[in-house]
Order: structure tokens, then sequence, then C-alpha cells
């Protein structure tokens, strides 16, 4: 018995140290940035390359945030959907600045917890509000699920052309 507890106890320390490593370098969200120039910005953007934009809510200080900020960098397809169709921005929810004029126009998607992904077309359109935790598996993300989302947010799935009988 005092094995299990202290193997319980030492696998604990170790989570919370592997996630706190995570967070030591993990700065894709700037506290001090305007949020709703952020976005106006990723929209030109999108416009231009006809993409929708991938808005990612969140701070530096959420381990879910880190975790599918790594995941899209290193899974190949989640890596090639995002450069292939979005525009992604980063806007920050922390103590610091919590964004709530720029989310409340968007609903509060802040609702659903962090991070929360909003797609907008390319015009600023709000499309879909995404809850994370539906992508999520064990202590990571999904491939089937991450790519499924990119795939069906992404602007060629919703042409209206590939809808015609």
């Amino acid at each position: 018995m005092k094995k299990q507890v202290l193997l319980i106890a030492i696998f604990a320390i170790a989570a919370v140290t592997l996630a706190a490593q995570d967070l030591k370098t993990f700065r894709a969200y700037d506290p001090a940035a305007d949020a709703q120039e952020g976005i106006r910005s990723a929209v030109t953007l999108a416009k231009k390359e006809n993409k929708h934009v991938l808005v990612q809510i969140g701070g530096n200080w959420c381990i879910w945030c880190a975790r599918f900020d790594q995941f899209t960098k290193t899974d190949p397809v989640a890596d090639s959907l995002l450069k292939g169709s979005y525009v992604v921005y980063h806007l920050n929810y922390s103590k610091e600045n919590k964004n709530l004029p720029v989310l409340a126009s968007y609903n509060f998607p802040q609702r659903f917890g962090f991070p929360v992904f909003l797609v907008l077309d390319k015009n600023g359109k709000l499309l879909h509000t995404q809850n994370s935790g539906y992508l999520e598996d064990g202590k990571g993300y999904s491939k089937e699920k991450v790519s499924d989302f990119l795939t069906n947010w992404a602007p060629a799935a919703l042409d209206p052309g590939k809808y015609k009988e």
C-alpha cells in the first residue's frame, strides 16, 4: 500500500513538473496586444490569401493552449491544414488583459474554457466557436478530431460549388 501511495505521489509530482516546464517557454500570447487590431490584421491577410482566420483564445498560463500550439506545430497534417487554410491569431485572456469587449463581440466564447477557437471568414464574420475539450484525447489532442475540425471549417468545405447536385 505504501509503495502505491509513493508511486502515485511521484507520478503526480512528475506531471506537475512537466506541465510547469511546458509553460516556461510558451509565449504565444501577448497580454499587451490590441486584440481588435490583431484580428483586423489577420482578417486583412486572410482576405488577401483567401483563407479563414482561426482565433485561438487563451493565455501563456494555459497548459492546454501550449499543448495545442505544440501539437499543431509537430503534427504534419494539422500543420499543413493550418498553413493552407487559416491565418492564426492568438487572442490573450489573462489577469493582465481579459479582452472582455472583444470577447463580448463574439458571444462570450470564454464560457467554454481555454483554449477556445473562433473561425472567422475572410471578411471577419464569425462562422463557428469551437470548444477545445471536444478535440482532446487523454493528455493531448486527437489527430483525427483536430483534422476533422480544421478540414470542416476550411474555406474549401464551405464552398457552395462543392454541394451542387
